[in-house]
């Protein structure tokens, strides 16, 4: 595979036919036929999550997932209507630890469908916390997309006294409308923060403010009255990823831990892995019992990548591990997650070597 600054335009395969069938309803677009101003229009599509639940009042963390739908949430959030001209369809309606390939399918289709149909002039995906930066990740790398897609949720249920998600919805509205946001890929849009799928991270379980991104700093800051971006968007970016046709590789992460064997690893390309994900100990190491077994795996052609499990930091090539001598690919700046979604999108894409996946790797933008 050739890397580019030039996004190529998504080639849809076809399974995404019958993605399209199940997410495209009678809640589009039409498509705009006139010059005169109009309001943004906002397509949200909605896949549950916190955000999506309800729960006794008094409580900040329990909750029934799936209790709200899309048309419910966004006519639930006063003002919503003057910032844009708003529109809703419901993908799913799951806890994002449900979370699969099949509803992220569902979702590159109808995004793709609906901006080459101009039924929109921004997208925002409603979606539980817990994944929801594998989620961005995977739209940003498969996505050709000029268009703001804002992805949001909440960490605190909808009937909560306390509830963050109608504060956030706005916001993120507010940001997919925005014409600053024009060539900047997909972001995550949570808690006043505008943050890069490759980089936000969830870190703490309960805290509203749990998305971080230990390596960088946000993509920008938003509230009901401006947004501020830091930098301007960039120039180019790095080529969109075709979606698989046959659906997405078995890739598997195994986590490094003292006294670690290769059970994880023997276990893993037993199951017929194409690809191993290492979220190893510091600076992406792990027993020598688990490399001997990892480094096995990649003569059989096994796609091994070195990620860490420590929360920040960098993957190091040639420093701790051999990398050259045993094959193997590390994340950089990716964690253990965004790197099995990565690898599973290059393998999809026939991209196996281990220089050639490097290389992938290696783009950070």
């Amino acid at each position: 595979m050739t890397l580019t600054k030039q996004r190529k335009p998504v080639v849809l395969p076809s399974m995404m036919a019958a993605a399209l069938a199940l997410t495209a309803g009678s809640h589009a677009f039409a498509a705009d036929t006139t010059t005169a101003k109009r309001a943004p229009r906002i397509l949200v599509l909605a896949t549950g999550g916190t955000i999506a639940s309800t729960g006794d009042a008094r409580s900040a963390i329990g909750y029934n997932a799936g209790g709200v739908t899309g048309e419910q949430l966004t006519a639930s959030v006063p003002g919503l209507d003057k910032l844009a001209s708003i529109k809703a369809e419901q993908i799913s309606n799951i806890g994002s630890q449900d979370m699969n390939s099949k509803v992220w399918y569902q979702l590159a289709a109808r995004i793709k469908q609906a901006f080459d149909r101009d039924e929109a002039d921004g997208i925002v995906v409603t979606h539980g916390t817990d994944t929801m930066e594998e989620t961005a990740f995977f739209l940003d790398n498969v996505l050709a997309t000029s268009k703001p897609v804002v992805l949001v949720g909440s960490m605190r249920p909808s009937t909560a006294v306390s509830a963050d998600g109608p504060g956030n919805l706005y916001e993120a509205v507010e940001v997919a409308a925005s014409p600053q946001s024009q060539n900047r890929g997909v972001l995550v849009v949570m808690n006043d923060t505008i943050h890069g799928p490759r980089w936000v991270t969830k870190t703490n379980t309960t805290s509203v403010q749990t998305f971080h991104n230990p390596n960088a700093a946000p993509v920008g800051y938003v509230d009901p009255a401006s947004i501020r971006y830091l930098a301007p968007a960039p120039a180019g970016r790095k080529k969109a990823l075709e979606v698989p046709s046959g659906g997405l590789p078995r890739v598997e992460i195994v986590y490094a831990h003292a006294d670690m064997d290769a059970v994880q690893i023997d276990d893993a390309v037993r199951h017929n892995a194409k690809g191993i994900v290492l979220a190893g100990v510091g600076d992406g190491n792990a027993s020598q019992a688990a490399l001997d077994a990892l480094e096995a795996a990649a003569r059989k052609g096994v796609v091994v990548v070195r990620s860490s499990r420590v929360g920040s930091g960098f993957v190091n090539r040639n420093v701790e591990v051999s990398d050259d001598k045993t094959g193997f690919v590390v994340s950089y700046d990716l964690n253990p997650q965004k790197a099995r979604v990565l690898t599973q999108l290059l393998i999809g894409n026939g991209v196996t070597a281990a220089d050639k996946v490097q290389k992938a790797f290696d783009v950070t933008y």
